[in-house]
């Protein structure tokens, strides 16, 4: 019997652990915003409010952490969960990192007689909340059988990129380069049409439905159109994922010219006091427009 734990209810986490409920799974959630546990419970979840009580349970862990410090913080800081887990409890590394990060903390796991599985996820938190993810896995075939139930409850699609930890960062690094380059891409589009005076509603209703548009260009353009940056994947989110980018690119010695470019922006929006409202703010760097207002 599956009994998962989700640490980390934010947007992308409550999205999985909710689903994982509505699957009928049982299900512990821990994070520090006690607004999130309740919203957790009260969607029929088993909120927790230490690590050890969310997870002494389990023999399915899944990270819906920030960044790899935190998973470190949670794994092995003080308190850390690491040490009491069940001998063979499945560790899956939902969280955006780096693909070395990911195959240095499997080593870890795997000298404590634990699995793992890196499995970053895609969609956003409307698919999150739907059960709809795109994930990108890679680990040991036994781990992916024991984790079947939970992927099936929060997935729409399951990439088994390889049976080498690893794999699923590299993928995912992949696809955040692209993201990050549209988002960036879709602010100085709009930018320009509004320095040239242009209808920001028919920009984007026609290039929406033409050959210029991208999934982020739709997605994301509507909240500037609202004037609306409440914060659904944060700028600083992307000054993180493009930074694992262009640390790939250092390694392999390899250019990557136009996702330095992107970094930059984002690095721009952060400096001037955006990071933590939606990455469609970055669109705000750009000097001499005036931004619709929010209605």
């Amino acid at each position: 019997m599956s009994i998962i734990s989700v640490i980390g209810l934010g947007s992308m986490g409550m999205g999985a652990a909710k689903s994982a409920v509505s699957a009928g799974l049982t299900t512990y959630g821990f994070d520090l915003n006690p607004k999130a546990l309740l919203a957790f419970q009260e969607h029929g979840g088993i909120a927790s409010d230490t690590l050890l009580n969310a997870t002494q349970k389990a023999n399915i862990v899944l990270l819906m952490l920030v960044n790899s410090d935190q998973c470190d913080q949670v794994l092995f800081g003080e308190n850390g969960i690491a040490a009491t887990l069940q001998k063979n409890t499945v560790v899956i590394l939902g969280s955006t990192t780096s693909a070395s990060y990911a195959k240095t903390l499997n080593e870890k796991l795997q000298s404590i007689d634990l699995r793992m599985i890196d499995a970053p996820v895609s969609g956003g938190a409307i698919k999150a909340n739907t059960g709809d993810l795109s994930i990108m896995a890679s680990g040991p075939k036994d781990a992916f059988s024991d984790c079947q139930p939970l992927f099936d409850a929060i997935s729409a699609k399951l990439y088994r990129v390889s049976d080498t930890v690893g794999g699923g960062a590299s993928v995912k690094m992949i696809n955040q380069l692209l993201a990050g380059v549209h988002i960036a891409a879709a602010a100085e589009a709009m930018a320009l049409g509004l320095r040239a005076g242009l209808d920001p509603e028919m920009v984007y209703e026609i290039i929406s439905n033409s050959a210029g548009s991208s999934w982020m260009f739709q997605n994301r353009v509507p909240n500037i159109l609202a004037g609306d940056y409440t914060p659904k994947s944060m700028v600083d989110i992307f000054v993180k994922d493009l930074g694992i980018v262009l640390d790939a690119g250092k390694e392999f010695k390899f250019p990557l010219p136009i996702s330095a470019s992107a970094h930059q922006q984002f690095l721009f929006a952060s400096a001037a006091g955006y990071g933590k409202e939606d990455d469609s703010a970055v669109i705000k760097v750009y000097p001499g427009i005036t931004l619709p207002a929010a209605k």
